[in-house]
């Protein structure tokens, strides 16, 4: 394949200079970088069509005739010769040419040869080779091989041996009428001479005739077997296009295998793509919509460009492009969605990010799996209403639950706070009818804002719980947000009504600001006032929740199915391994069903209710612990059953591996490479890596974006380099060995091996029971990474009243001290007038009269000595300085 055309070669061909070529270039909307950059052939021609259309290109010299050597006289006709065979007679001699005639060369070329000033040919030093003008003896020259036909000695008992080969392309078929004179098919060709000349022929009458050769009769220069091959071949090898052929005679040229149909489409497409940054990339038409997922690499997108376009896109091209666009990535890099909207404009197509969402629900359709399947209205059944409780922290949630479920779940929490998502399942009798109503208990904690946001998905009823003495907080309102955005309907449960200073009748007015107007005061929020202590208010609170439930919601699912739901809650137990507290939403969840909860898959070996008790089937609306999982699935996580394990299987490594991508896309705090550069070259980055290991998935979580929320300066970067859940083990110390990083352990402490590896390798391990004090500790050690800032402070001025003259130290300026002290070695500026006019100066040398000293305080005299500077005068200031550190706030 031939070189792609440069630049600078192009427009020395057209006698423009290169600059013309490349403003041309930048016209046609064709991006090169320099007179060096090589295009693509469409382009060149583009190129040249464009130039020469405007006449821009310089005008032709006309071609010099080339250099024409003497012509050779040529020989007198002769007749054919008669094949050589054994009974034939010699042919005549012929009279010598007048002039040496053109010899074939080694290459075929018929090259001149001048001849003497007689008119004899220049003897050569090879006086047996006919290139060289001599007459060759009349025997033929012995070759190594008495029986080769092509070395010139004849074999015993007459006749050369005939080459056993096939015929060549282009030789006469067996049987035709052969040429006036031309010999028989197959006879013995004569020896040596027959081919370069010699006794019986005249030197340069040409080689011997081949078929469809140039060397036929009539001695025309260039026969012989130096001549082009039939079929086009020019030189002396057996490979196709007359190259030399190999080691084992294969190779030696161009293949001749066919190209497929659709390769010359592909090339004859690829001829009209448009270049851009010297490589061909298809085009869109600006509206074409192409969809990637959240951490796609380029290949990705070449992958989806291919498939709209029909066109291949090598990344590499779509890399080359990236990096004239100022971003640097490799083809398998996992990129954000700004990078690609920002390609995609550049290339004409529009880039949409699938959200997690659809890219979840697009795999499973890959799996024959709809989550929007139609339920027929006769499979459905009545189902218990899902409720979540909701609000700001110390406002008495867990114990209303308590007071619901008879139950103290407040006394395991660490420091009287709800840190994990609980599901419980109580029963209670309304309007004469036993029914179930599933409870969520969320933390009120700010930290845990995504936990309680999927409560707000997965729930049908919001129980809001507002303190009656507190009233509206933060969270309140937070939560508040959440259930509306989440289309729940909400109740009002004013707990502590029987504390002192509680004001019920206050927390009305003030949930009226935020659109919730009781119902007694002309809306449709209905507000309980209970008391969690006394048990007062709860049954009229179920009643509620139910009425609204069965007001406002079509409760209803489809146990006769497969099971689907949400993961509220998992942990992993040191003896039963990964536990996931799980919520059916629909269908009917069975031991030994396959299960694949986001990343984690297996099979439903034991399900145990919220007593504790042992289940074997579970029915929408009811919240289980299920075993057999293969890792421990996030908070919020939704699952599915699956016909088999493989397929399960599948789907979590496909899941694990798109969201792999997406977090290395995800970046928390992205600088230009220019910043980072210089950030590096001063020194000012640095960074936190954290390892994050917790009781429970959602503990695990809530800390980490806690932590990601922390603020302290831009020279500052946080790395959460591993995450999850279970103790601390001897590999996540390996990890923070290498990375340098901490371990933060929240309601987890490490195994033994761990903690010996932890103590040899001074890793540095926390451990925390409440998040409060782990946030406070994070921050304090980001800030105390941070670069100390220094500022100026003025610590002494002195007035010149003498100058001395030294001829060894210069220029001697003696001073009064009028402020401060003046240190010897403190950096100094000289100040004429107000202005400066001597500046990151050293105070060499400080004396009192003849001592040397190392302070002189105020209203002292002394003499000071500024080294090479000494461009002073009497009147000057000299100011000494020194750099503090900042204290930052």
């Amino acid at each position: 394949m031939a070189a792609k055309p440069r630049v600078h070669e192009i427009a020395s061909e057209l006698g423009i200079e290169s600059k013309v070529a490349l403003e041309k270039l930048k016209e046609l909307g064709e991006f090169v970088k320099g007179p060096s950059s090589t295009i693509e052939p469409p382009v060149a021609r583009k190129l040249r069509a464009a130039l020469e259309a405007e006449g821009i290109t310089a005008p032709k010299a006309p071609a010099a005739a080339p250099a024409a050597k003497a012509p050779a006289k040529p020989a007198p006709a002769k007749p054919a010769p008669a094949p050589a065979a054994p009974e034939a007679e010699a042919p005549a001699a012929q009279p010598e040419a007048p002039a040496a005639p053109a010899a074939s060369d080694g290459d075929g070329d018929a090259t001149a040869r001048s001849a003497s000033a007689s008119g004899q040919p220049r003897p050569g030093n090879n006086p047996f080779a006919s290139q060289q003008g001599m007459a060759r003896p009349g025997t033929p020259r012995p070759g190594n091989n008495p029986f080769s036909s092509t070395q010139g000695m004849p074999r015993p008992g007459g006749g050369a041996i005939p080459r056993p080969s096939a015929p060549r392309p282009g030789a006469p078929r067996p049987g035709a009428p052969r040429p006036d004179g031309a010999g028989r098919p197959g006879a013995p060709r004569a020896p040596f001479q027959q081919r370069t000349g010699g006794p019986g022929r005249p030197a340069g009458a040409g080689g011997g005739f081949r078929p469809g050769g140039a060397g036929g009769p009539g001695g025309a220069p260039g026969g012989g077997f130096n001549g082009p091959r039939p079929g086009g071949g020019g030189g002396r090898g057996r490979g196709p296009g007359g190259g030399t052929a190999g080691a084992f005679g294969r190779g030696g040229g161009k293949s001749k295998a066919r190209k497929s149909k659709r390769t010359k489409r592909q090339e004859f497409e690829m001829r009209e793509a448009p270049s851009v940054g010297g490589v061909s990339v298809p085009r869109g038409d600006g509206k074409t919509v192409i969809r990637l997922r959240q951490g796609a690499s380029i290949t990705d997108f070449a992958d989806k460009l291919e498939a709209v376009s029909g066109i291949s896109c090598p990344p590499g091209n779509l890399v080359t492009v990236l990096f004239h666009l100022g971003e640097m990535a490799t083809a398998t890099e996992s990129l954000d969605g700004a990078t690609f909207v920002v390609l995609g404009e550049e290339l004409g197509w529009r880039i949409e990010i699938v959200s997690p969402e659809d890219e979840d629900k697009e795999l499973l359709e890959s799996f024959d799996i709809d989550l929007d399947e139609e339920e027929h209205e006769d499979d459905l059944v009545i189902r218990p209403p899902v409720v979540t409780v909701m609000g700001h922290v110390d406002h008495g949630k867990t114990r209303l639950l308590d007071a619901i479920r008879k139950a103290n779940v407040g006394a395991g929490e660490a420091g009287g706070i709800t840190q994990h998502i609980g599901a419980y399942q109580v029963w209670t009798e309304h309007e004469g009818i036993e029914r179930a109503i599933t409870f969520i208990d969320t933390p009120g904690h700010e930290a845990f804002t995504a936990m309680r946001a999927r409560g707000a998905q997965v729930t049908d009823v919001a129980i809001l719980v507002v303190a009656a003495d507190d009233g509206i907080m933060p969270q309140t309102v937070e939560a508040l947000n959440h259930a509306q955005a989440a289309g729940v309907p909400i109740v009002v449960a004013v707990n502590k009504v029987d504390k002192e200073g509680a004001n019920p009748a206050k927390v009305r007015q003030q949930l009226t600001e935020f659109g919730l107007v009781a119902e007694e005061y002309g809306g449709d929020t209905m507000f309980i006032d209970v008391s969690a202590l006394q048990n007062k208010g709860i049954t009229e609170l179920l009643d509620a929740v139910l009425l609204t439930a069965d007001a406002g919601l079509d409760l209803s699912a489809n146990p006769n199915r497969t099971a689907r739901g949400v993961a509220i809650e998992a942990r992993l137990d040191k003896g039963r391994g990964a536990v996931a507290t799980v919520l059916i939403q629909s269908g009917t969840l069975r031991v030994g069903d396959a299960i694949v909860a986001g990343t984690a898959y297996g099979r439903v070996r034991a399900m145990m209710d919220d007593d504790g008790e042992k289940v074997d089937e579970a029915y929408p609306s009811r919240p289980v612990q299920v075993q057999g999982l293969s890792s421990v699935p996030r908070a919020g996580d939704t699952f599915i059953v699956t016909d088999d394990d493989r397929t399960a299987r599948q789907i979590a490594e496909k899941r694990e591996a798109a969201a792999r991508n997406a977090l290395l896309a995800k970046a928390r705090k992205r600088i230009s490479l220019e910043d980072f550069t210089k950030a590096l070259e001063d020194g000012k980055v640095e960074s936190l890596n954290l390892i994050i290991k917790g009781d429970v998935s959602g503990a695990v979580e809530a800390l980490e974006e806690a932590v990601l929320k922390i603020e302290v300066d831009e020279s500052v970067q946080l790395r959460i380099i591993h995450r999850g859940v279970g103790a601390v083990t001897e590999s996540d110390v390996n990890l923070a060995t290498i990375d340098n990083a901490i371990i933060v352990g929240f309601n987890v402490r490490p195994d033994t091996k761990a903690r010996e590896r932890a103590q040899r390798e001074g890793v540095d391990i926390r451990f925390y029971s409440v998040i409060y004090s782990a946030l406070e500790e994070i921050e304090s050690a980001l800030k105390g990474m941070l670069k100390p800032e220094f500022e100026e402070v003025q610590s002494g001025v002195a007035e010149i009243r003498e100058i001395f003259r030294s001829s060894k130290f210069g220029n001697i300026a003696g001073v009064i001290v009028r402020s401060g002290t003046i240190t010897r070695n403190a950096k100094a500026r000289v100040i004429r007038e107000g202005v400066v006019v001597g500046d990151n100066l050293a105070i060499e040398s400080l004396r009192r009269f003849k001592d040397d000293v190392t302070e002189v305080r105020t209203d002292f005299e002394c003499g000071i000595g500024l080294g090479k500077f000494n461009d002073i005068q009497i009147g000057d200031e000299i100011e000494t300085i020194e750099m503090k550190e900042k204290v930052r706030a």
